[in-house]
């Protein structure tokens, strides 16, 4: 018989510690129920803000086999090490990031790697990378509720949770499940951000909602949760991001969520 995880919180038999004179004043993980709902975007644009306010901020694209960091921050360079460690790559804003496209032959490489080697590497993203003094750490999570997740919410000191979702009813629930488990590992939530929520059209002057009326505030009054944003689908900010300059983004909503988290 399969032996089942250890939800315990307080289970931590593998305590991911940073390189010595690494200092992280604060750990958001990013996560999402399933992939698809622009997670990773979100996390990007959190980070880029929060640099961009002048906090010293890192990035962990915990996605290993589904990579988008790097296409998101126009990083196309290999990772390299020295005596001290991995070093991670640094953007024009200051935002540190690391990804495992930095750790293959070519940017089209698959990562064929088991369970245990991906989960190990996003701790050693933590652990091997020579981060220095962060203000904020911002690690994406891989959709989804398995070993990584259980992993990262076991070994890394978070300080708190944003969930990521889109207004159709599938996503909800599956979402429903992130909220559970990270319930279950005393992880603390800091609410819900819904993405593609609306579109504003400049031709008509309408609002449209291409995935259905959001039923948002249902799901954070189940769980007794705040709704952080509803983010709307804005053409310019998805060409920003597939061009590789999402630090070009300004968002008031991002603003606004770098104040509510950082404020002590």
């Amino acid at each position: 018989m399969t032996e089942k995880p250890n939800l315990d919180p307080n289970f931590n038999p593998f305590k991911a510690r940073p390189k010595k004179g690494t200092s992280i004043k604060k750990v958001i993980a990013v996560i999402s129920g399933k992939g698809g709902v622009g997670k990773s975007t979100v996390a990007a644009l959190l980070a880029s803000h929060a640099q961009k306010a002048g906090f010293q901020t890192g990035l962990i694209d915990g996605d290993i086999v589904g990579p988008s960091m790097g296409q998101l921050f126009d990083v196309h360079t290999a990772a390299f090490g020295d005596e001290a460690g991995i070093q991670p790559y640094v953007t024009p804003s200051g935002l540190k990031l690391i990804t495992s496209n930095m750790l293959v032959e070519t940017e089209t490489t698959p990562i064929l790697w088991r369970g245990a080697l991906i989960t190990n590497a996003v701790k050693q993203f933590y652990t091997d990378v020579v981060w220095g003094k962060l203000d904020l750490m911002v690690i994406d999570m891989p959709p989804g509720t398995g070993d990584i997740a259980l992993t990262v919410f076991q070994s890394l000191p978070i300080d708190g949770i944003i969930v990521v979702t889109t207004p159709q009813d599938l996503v909800s629930m599956i979402v429903s499940k992130a909220i559970e488990m990270a319930n279950k590992m005393n992880v603390p939530m800091l609410g819900l951000i819904e993405n593609m929520s609306y579109l504003d059209c400049e031709e008509c002057g309408h609002r449209h909602y291409p995935f259905g009326q959001s039923k948002l505030n249902e799901l954070a009054d189940k769980y007794g949760l705040p709704v952080i944003a509803q983010l709307p689908i804005i053409p310019l900010f998805n060409q920003l991001a597939d061009e590789g300059r999402i630090e070009a983004i300004d968002s008031e909503d991002f603003k606004w969520l770098v104040e509510s988290i950082l404020a002590d």
